[in-house]
Formats: C-alpha cells, sequence, structure tokens
C-alpha cells in the first residue's frame, strides 16, 4: 500500500482528490492537509510515501518549500507537485528542489495516480504539456547582486532602502536597476521584478 500525504488548499479539491486516491486498490490517503506548513508537520508524525504538494498554498511554505523541508526530514518520501499552471518560474524551482513529479490538476485521474505509482517507484514525472516549457527555460541574466537588488525592489523598497540594507550607494543601487530594466528589455522596475518573478530568477 502506498501511504500518501495530500496538502491542497482549496477544500473541495482536496476531498475530490482524496476521494479519487482511496478507490484506488493500492493507494491510501494518510493524512490530508490545506498547508505547506500542516505538510511539514504532519510528515514526520504520518510517514508517507509520497507527498502529493499543491504549489500555490497559504502560510509561509509554499508547496515547493515544503516538498524541500519534507525531503530534509522524511528522506524516503518522494514529492510531487500538483499545480493549475505550469509557470515557468514554478518549474524551475521544482526542477532545481529536485521533486520527483510534476503534474497539472487538470491531467486525467489515471495520469495522477500513475506519476504517484511512477515516482515511489523512484522514477521522475514531468507532466508532458509542461516538456516544452522545460526546455525553453531560458538562462538567469540576472548576477546575485542584481538579483538581491530587484527581490528588495519587488517587496517595494526603495532606492535609499536597498542602499542601506546591502551597504551600497544609493547610486550605485540605481545604476543596478537601470542594467536590470535593459537586460530583461523591462519597461520598468515593477515589470522587471515581474518578468523575473515568472521566470523564477528572484
Amino acid at each position: 500500500m502506498i501511504r500518501i500525504l495530500l496538502a491542497e488548499d482549496q477544500h473541495v479539491i482536496r476531498g475530490a482528490l482524496v476521494a479519487l486516491l482511496n478507490l484506488e486498490p493500492d493507494l491510501e490517503v494518510v493524512v490530508a492537509v490545506q498547508s505547506g506548513d500542516e505538510a511539514v508537520a504532519a510528515a514526520p508524525a504520518h510517514r508517507p510515501d509520497v507527498a502529493v504538494l499543491d504549489i500555490d498554498m497559504p502560510g509561509t511554505l509554499d508547496g515547493l518549500d515544503a516538498a524541500a523541508e519534507i525531503r530534509a526530514r522524511v528522506p524516503g518520501c518522494r514529492t510531487l507537485m500538483l499545480t493549475g499552471y505550469g509557470k515557468p518560474g514554478h518549474l524551475r524551482r521544482a526542477l532545481t528542489a529536485q521533486v520527483d513529479g510534476f503534474v497539472l490538476k487538470t491531467a486525467p485521474p489515471e495520469e495522477v495516480t500513475a506519476a504517484i505509482r511512477k515516482v515511489v517507484q523512484g522514477e521522475r514525472v514531468l507532466d508532458p504539456s509542461l516538456a516544452v516549457t522545460a526546455w525553453n527555460l531560458a538562462e538567469n541574466p540576472l548576477t546575485p547582486r542584481e538579483a538581491d537588488i530587484l527581490r528588495l525592489a519587488a517587496g517595494g523598497a526603495e532606492a535609499t532602502e536597498i542602499a542601506g540594507r546591502l551597504f551600497l550607494s544609493a547610486g550605485t543601487v540605481r545604476n543596478y536597476l537601470t542594467t536590470i530594466v535593459a537586460k530583461l528589455n523591462a519597461r520598468n522596475r515593477t515589470d522587471a521584478a515581474r518578468i523575473a518573478t515568472e521566470a523564477g530568477w528572484i
């Protein structure tokens, strides 16, 4: 019997997935939670074979953060990500985090159950519709310092605040932001932050 931890914040979808998975003779949902934080707390207690995690969940940990924590706390537990859409940034983070599988919620039920069985057997699973996205992930053009500055700018920090936090002059920060906007072919720093976030660079 494959023991499953399920984390999905939408009650109706969570209930439907539990019912669907428990219909399978070799699958059992041992715990179902609604956040990444709850998933991380539940994993050591229930020792699941696989954690099936929605990416976008409330709380301090999203699904990808939770996957990394669960792998650290329960090394034998595989991780399968569920998402409503294949954002390049999510896919990049998933590949970096070395999750075992990435499946769209719109996939047919038999694909989801097959993906669970495959990851438990040690295979990596990527939804076929996301394969092209995976191939087309562009390299991050930002230096680590530029990424730090843009991350702070995306959070609403002004140049003077960024300068103080990174021990730079305000002029240097403005120069970095100008370079970042140019590198990303963005209209302004807000647009640059959006582009970088969607691509998974910040």
